[in-house]
């Protein structure tokens, strides 16, 4: 552990020492990068003593070429340090912004799940801009991140829960672990999709059979003994153009092969080497969660630890990438060096390539269960959900429930009681009052405790249960589709949950496309048949016709309300919930607030 204290000030400590780590590897690498300049510099007037001037052996030109290359992979790994350092910083820097409820526009928005047909994903603002996703996701891989989405939109059992929960824990205090895995893509973030991670590396091979790659490796010490033989004066010059040529020849009908080989590996050797990172941390260090000990078994082949095989691809890559050197350029091209690249790409694929796919998924697992870990350590008031598998209809039982999502300076809390009398809140209230802004709690407090994570809220007892909800129902001009015919869609498959199982609905306006009477009429139909299928919810309105079903279907149902106050023409809110129906509304008062000259006909009445 590399800190104690509240997170804010751990964070800002550890953000101070990241910075001055950063500036000291910068300026390393910044005098590596001058003494290569004159390392080169001085090979040059060697090369030219040698060549020109007559006055050195050329043996001596050996010495600045390895200095050269030394100082190149020293300076490579200074500027990796730096990054990694300069990664830390960001990632203490998004750490404050989220205790300090500045996160909103960092980070990933997790903007390809959106998907308008999922039952409560866009109603709860799971993804896309200020969403719950963008706040908890610390992910450094796709795969990480569609794990996440997952658990987010897809309701765990108890079981899954409670072990979720425990390898959350074991996390939480794990500041120094998360750091690392925080940083463990440097510059690279999700570089690869998870599928084209999995097509590349189980891919036919483009390369084949041994006696190429023992050809090439011949031509390559052949090359090297013609050049060594030359500079001693035992062969002429065309003797090794001679060898030159032939060995190019070879070459040659390989090109094509080897640009589809070696480039293609660029992009899945920096994913794998944020992957071996990962693996390499999740195997160093020791855990008491079954689940994070069974997470770090799995990663491991046969012969090595992933994070090793990882580091073999990212170092065939590196090496190929040194022919763009101008110094190592002439080297490459005398040892075959890219056909050589390829060939041993291609023989990693064949040895580690069909354990990708399992890979992807057990680091996904674990960089989601960090990013929740690391929720859980900067909200240390957060609970984890208490729950149960009761009898009769679920139940959802919170105290000083809060929205994630708001600041918490200014958040208000409220409990919500709900299985058994009654099975369903009617939430009354006049506009803007904290109707919609209730039923996202419950409903974000809900996917939050089915995806093993703590809550916003002093106590939550719960049952494992599918989500239902009506927030967000949108008319489709593509499809044809008016909002309130989009609604019954909804709401007839909210139906078709709850004939499969327990279930939480959360239902905005009922019908509020049609007329007052169809609407009546239709809401109590609807919260009737749920009803008597066992499951729970909410329904807000502003609707006072509404809040009278309450009292016709007895325990079953009960009024809540939100109210407000008008104070020298400006509408005041408390946001606290409130026993039975609301018995005002607000709407002409908000609108005389803002300016409209609203004119109220007596005669009507």
């Amino acid at each position: 552990m590399i800190g104690g204290g509240d997170p804010l000030t751990t964070y800002q400590r550890l953000l101070e020492e990241r910075r001055r780590e950063e500036a000291a590897l910068a300026g390393r690498a910044d005098r590596v990068s001058y003494a290569r300049l004159g390392i080169f510099l001085v090979g040059a007037v060697l090369v030219g003593g040698a060549v020109f001037g007559g006055w050195m052996s050329s043996w001596w030109l050996g010495l600045p070429v390895a200095v050269f290359i030394g100082l190149v992979v020293l300076h490579d790994r200074l500027l990796l340090a730096r990054d990694r350092v300069t990664c830390a910083v960001a990632w203490y820097q998004h750490g404050i912004a989220r205790l300090e409820d500045r996160w909103s526009g960092l980070g990933a928005r997790g903007h390809r799940f959106i998907d308008g047909d999922h039952l409560f994903a866009q109603d709860l603002d799971l993804f896309g801009e200020g969403s719950l996703f963008q706040l908890l996701s610390t992910a450094q891989t796709q795969a990480g991140e569609d794990t996440l989405a997952t658990w987010l939109t897809e309701s765990a059992d108890r079981t899954e829960v409670t072990s979720r929960q425990t390898a959350v824990d074991d996390l939480r205090s794990r500041l120094e672990l998360r750091e690392q895995l925080g940083t463990a893509g440097a510059d690279v973030r999700a570089a690869v999709h998870p599928a084209a991670l999995i097509e590349w590396a189980t891919a036919p091979a483009v390369l084949r059979g041994v006696w190429p790659r023992i050809v090439a490796l011949a031509f390559g010490v052949l090359n090297t003994t013609a050049v060594v033989a030359w500079g001693m004066g035992t062969i002429t010059p065309l003797t090794m153009l001679s060898a030159f040529v032939a060995s190019a020849i070879f070459h040659r009908p390989f090109r094509r092969r080897i640009e589809r080989v070696v480039p293609s590996a660029d992009a899945p050797a920096r994913e794998l080497t944020v992957l071996g990172r990962v693996c390499r941390l999740l195997r160093e260090d020791r855990f008491t969660s079954a689940r994070l000990v069974a997470l770090r078994d799995a990663l491991e082949t046969q012969d090595c630890e992933v994070s090793e095989a990882a580091r073999r691809l990212a170092r065939l890559t590196e090496a190929h990438d040194w022919a763009d050197n101008l110094m190592f350029r002439p080297v490459a091209a005398l040892l075959l060096w890219d056909l050589q690249c390829a060939f041993a790409v291609e023989s990693w694929r064949a040895r580690y390539g069909a354990a990708v796919p399992a890979w992807l998924r057990q680091i996904g697992e674990f960089e989601a269960l960090s990013a929740l870990g690391t929720y859980a350590y900067e909200h240390p008031a957060d609970v984890y959900p208490e729950l149960v598998d009761a009898d009769g209809p679920p139940v959802y039982e919170a105290e000083a429930l809060a929205h994630p999502l708001i600041p918490t300076a200014t958040t208000v809390t409220n409990d919500v009681r709900l299985g058994g009398c009654p099975q369903v809140l009617i939430v009354s209230g006049s506009n803007m009052s904290g109707k919609t802004t209730l039923l996202r709690s419950v409903g974000v407090g809900a996917v939050m405790a089915l995806m093993g994570a703590p809550v916003r809220a002093r106590r939550l007892r719960m049952s494992p249960v599918a989500i239902g909800a009506t927030l967000r129902i949108e008319d489709s001009l593509q499809a044809g589709r008016s909002r309130f015919y989009a609604e019954v869609l909804r709401l007839g498959q909210v139906v078709e949950l709850a004939r499969a199982g327990p279930t939480l609905f959360l239902f905005d306006e009922l019908f509020h496309g049609t007329n007052s009477n169809d609407r009546t009429e239709g809401a109590r139909g609807l919260l009737r048949s749920l009803v008597a299928l066992g499951v729970v919810g909410l329904v807000t309105t502003h609707d006072l016709a509404l809040a009278e079903i309450a009292n016709q279907m007895g325990p079953s149902a009960l009024n809540v309300h939100f109210d407000d106050s008008l104070v020298a023409g400006e509408m005041r809110f408390d946001y606290r919930l409130k026993p039975g129906p609301v018995t005002r509304s607000n709407a002409l008062a908000i609108m005389r607030a803002v300016g409209l000259d609203v004119v109220i006909d007596d005669t009507s009445h």
